[in-house]
């Protein structure tokens, strides 16, 4: 799949870096570092601007190393990029630590999914067919 991008961060387009890679890596496009104080959030710019085609999105997802090893994790994970959306791709980053995290430029902050998705059309009835679970929810099935 081709899909146009935009750089105009100082760093190389994101990558697969292995050929079983699912994300990408998105970094840091910072002047100066950012210190993210525990329990706070901010977002960071990439510098990237997609142009994804319709029946797709980006999602923005955590990097596991940088949430087990830092407590630094995507707030509204997974982020949606939308086909029609052309601005720039920010991460919105949270530490959930105990110590404040500085952030430099060129820092890996978050990984790149491209998925296809459908769209739904909503059939309104009055009842739905029944299931062996039924309304069960809410750890329903059990934990182990």
């Amino acid at each position: 799949m081709k899909i146009n991008i935009i750089n105009k961060s100082q760093h190389a387009l994101p990558n697969y870096e292995t050929i079983a890679s699912a994300g990408m890596d998105l970094r840091a496009n910072l002047t100066e570092a950012v210190t993210l104080e525990p329990l706070g959030r901010t977002v960071i710019k990439t510098g990237l601007f997609i142009e994804l085609p319709i029946g797709y999105e980006a999602q923005v997802r955590p990097r596991s190393g940088l949430a087990f090893k830092n407590g630094v994790t995507v707030l509204n994970s997974p982020g949606t990029i939308d086909a029609d959306y052309r601005g720039e791709i920010g991460v919105i980053l949270v530490n959930l630590s105990n110590e404040a995290f500085v952030i430099q430029n060129g820092e890996r902050i978050a990984q790149l999914i491209i998925a296809k998705h459908e769209r739904a059309d909503w059939i309104e009835v009055q009842e739905l067919s029944e299931t062996s679970r039924g309304e069960g929810g809410f750890g329903s099935t059990g934990v182990k």
